[in-house]
């Protein structure tokens, strides 16, 4: 298991010396400690990337494309050694990371590795006599900043479409859960990426992460994390005035209409808010019920969330591992609080599981509250196994609750009425709309959000918008000398 900073095409000691535990969320465990990055190190991995740019930029799109596929086959053939390193590190259950987590990092390095030698630019039709045409070039250096609750996932999210734009990458992964993305370190030397062109440096937000912000040499930043977090990002690259692309935080609205296939919402609803523990930011935490189906849906969904099978995340039955850290545990458990404080009803859940062999670690119960739309618990992210519900009698006071924070990144309904979808879709604050699915994402499929959500796209077409730069380029063709110069 790589321990140390990965810059330059080598693993090396942070300058300090100093080192960060990294433990088991199941037992809170040490499992390793790794290195720790701070701002000497930063400018280190910025140096090598800044190096090593030309030559990568330089490089045939088809030649960067080719590594990225490489790289996607290599993780696939170390799969079960990355999902268990990412089970043990997170707390997803072993399942998840086989089935979700590690085929999703594969298609993600496959689709962008096949995407390198497709970006194109154009031809604009200008005045008679001149060609101009539009070129995207790489930024340069690019800054990432990954969090800890999809950790492999994003790295290949982040690192995939910048490599294959031509930009040379300096990534801080999550201080708690660092050691898959170290692991794909490994894998890309192993494939034969260029030293510089990625440099991974696990560390803490106010040093690494600010420093890698403040860095002059840094074209742009991309950040996944919290909306708090991300303004100060937005004021840190004031000084180069570095492009900024940021996903933030979300409080996903989940509509059931009275005409939905109610097994189907429940299934549904339920995976849009348990899985990974409910530590997604699209997760579908506020459920808005029709009156006319509020009862029958909350029987079969209270129900299934205490059928949820908690437990080791490496124990291949387990259902729902524990939350990634006993601080957010004891975040997650302190809106159960507010949630009394405010009148709201525990319809299940809001605790710590009896289990004795979870008790060291970080787990809480899948937990549904019925509140008000206006609660504290139903317009603040929660990051947590926790849902919120709220009852609606009408379609416009559905999209009127739906609407009704400050958030915008993912949002989705369950109906039968082809007009009702297609309006409603129009007509929520959101970057994504999901219809009678939730949750649902592809490399191909732009994600991201409006609002306090943040800007910017990851994955698609248009994230190779976001790592590159538009060059407009004037030809005069039929060598015209501009009438007031001719002498």
């Amino acid at each position: 298991m790589q321990t140390k900073l990965f810059i330059n095409g080598d693993f090396v000691d942070a300058e300090a010396g100093q080192t960060l535990d990294v433990l088991n969320p199941h037992d809170n465990s040490v499992i390793t400690q790794i290195a720790e990055g701070r701002e000497a190190d930063i400018d280190r991995a910025v140096a090598a990337a800044k190096t090593a740019f030309p030559a990568w930029r330089d490089l045939g799109a088809s030649d960067r494309g080719l590594l990225l596929l490489r790289l996607a086959d290599k993780i696939e053939q170390n799969r079960e050694e990355l999902a268990r390193l990412e089970a043990t590190d997170t707390g997803h259950p072993i399942r998840d990371c086989l089935n979700l987590d590690v085929p999703r990092t594969v298609l993600c390095f496959r689709y962008f590795g096949g995407m390198a030698d497709k970006l194109e630019g154009s031809v604009i039709p200008v005045d008679a006599g001149f060609l101009n045409y539009l070129q995207r070039e790489p930024i340069g250096v690019v800054g990432q900043i990954v969090p800890w609750n999809f950790p492999l996932m994003f790295t290949s999210w982040k690192m995939a479409p910048a490599l294959a734009a031509g930009n040379t990458v300096v990534l801080k992964p999550a201080e708690i859960t660092p050691l898959s993305t170290l692991r794909i370190a490994e894998l890309m030397r192993e494939v034969g990426f260029p030293p510089g062109v990625v440099n991974i440096v696990p560390g803490y937000g106010q040093t690494a992460g600010q420093r890698l912000a403040d860095h002059p040499d840094v074209g742009k930043i991309a950040f996944t994390g919290s909306t708090a977090t991300g303004r100060r990002i937005v004021e840190a690259s004031a000084g180069n005035l570095k492009k900024v692309q940021l996903e933030l935080g979300g409080k996903g609205p989940n509509i059931v209409f009275a005409d939905a296939n109610i097994p189907m919402a429940v299934g549904g609803s339920a995976f849009g808010i348990f899985h990974n523990q409910g530590q997604a930011c699209i997760a579908g935490s506020r459920l808005i019920l029709h009156e006319k189906i509020a009862d029958q849906f909350l029987d079969k969904f209270v129900g299934l969330a205490k059928s949820i099978k908690l437990g080791n995340p490496l124990d291949p039955s387990t259902e729902m591992g524990p939350l990634t850290s006993k601080l957010h545990q004891e975040r997650v458990l302190n809106y159960v609080k507010i949630a009394h404080q405010e009148g709201a009803e525990i319809l299940t859940g809001g605790k710590v599981p009896d289990d004795p062999a979870l008790a060291d670690g970080c787990y809480v119960e899948p937990t549904v509250v019925m509140a008000q739309p206006e609660d504290r618990v139903c317009q603040e992210e929660v990051f947590g196994p926790f849902v919120s519900v709220n009852i609606f009698a009408e379609d416009e006071e559905a999209l009127a609750i739906a609407n009704g924070t400050e958030y915008g990144l993912g949002a989705g309904f369950w109906t039968s009425d082809l007009t009702r979808a297609h309006l409603l879709a129009k007509n929520l604050h959101a970057g994504m709309v999901w219809i009678n699915t939730y949750k649902r994402v592809h490399p191909a499929s732009p994600f991201g959000g409006v609002g306090q959500s943040g800007y910017g796209r990851e994955m698609g077409f248009e994230v190779m918008r976001e790592y590159t730069q538009a060059k407009s380029v004037w030809v005069n063709v039929d060598a015209k000398i501009p009438p007031f110069y001719k002498r």
